[in-house]
């Protein structure tokens, strides 16, 4: 995997700078529901998802920089369908970054689809010369299955986890293991109940857990004076 301290080391740069050398930065989290800010469908809680987090993750470390976190996600849509219309609503924002979370929705479309979909999104951000961080899913209640035993969606989601780990080694891009962080959770004897805020989607503690995932990347390091 990418090194979570020198990965973003362009954008980082950016955003250090004071005025009157600063530029705005924009970082574009594509996606599902899930980035898009849904709770308890149809509630949309924008100010406790995870993209408006990161934000104020990255304003807090970063306070001189103008920084926007522009969302173009959209509630149950897939990769194949965010793939489609990833040239018109995310790259023209000229991002500096993107964030990509469909794991949850891919489980639709498998897994041969959903390497293409996400191959594609990458490929062209990064011949944009832009920062890619895919996301593997946040859990939900399907991890709970029945009489001890894993459900087929749940042990699918596992593999599409996979999947998106196998793409941020293949592409050499970021990975902010959402699966990962929300299983240490579970394992220190916690409730999954505790993340979510409804079947299949995390509540505020969820999606700071995302956050502060993604916010690995956005270290406020300085060089060493000689």
């Amino acid at each position: 995997m990418v090194d979570t301290v020198t990965y973003l080391g362009p954008v980082i740069n950016e955003l250090k700078k004071q005025h009157p050398d600063n530029r705005a930065v924009n970082i574009v989290c594509h996606g599902h529901s899930v980035p898009a800010g849904y709770f308890a469908t149809p509630l949309v809680d924008t100010f406790h998802s995870y993209p408006h987090l990161l934000h104020v993750l990255i304003k807090e470390r970063f306070p001189f920089s103008i920084v926007n976190v522009i969302v173009t996600a959209i509630g149950g849509e897939n990769s194949a369908q965010g793939a489609q219309r990833f040239d018109a609503e995310v790259l023209n924002h000229k991002p500096d970054a993107i964030t990509i979370d469909y794991s949850l929705n891919d489980r639709g479309i498998g897994l041969e689809r959903a390497r293409e979909a996400w191959g594609s999104m990458i490929e062209k951000a990064l011949a944009n010369n832009v920062k890619v961080i895919l996301l593997t899913p946040s859990w939900e209640q399907t991890y709970f299955g029945r009489d001890g035993v894993f459900s087929e969606l749940w042990n699918s989601l596992a593999e599409h986890s996979g999947q998106v780990r196998d793409l941020a080694r293949a592409y050499s891009v970021g990975l902010a293991d959402a699966f990962k962080r929300f299983g240490e959770y579970v394992k220190k004897d916690s409730d999954l109940a505790d993340l979510l805020s409804h079947q299949n989607h995390p509540n505020r503690i969820g999606h700071q857990i995302i956050a502060d995932e993604i916010g690995k990347y956005f270290v406020a390091y300085c060089e060493m004076i000689h």
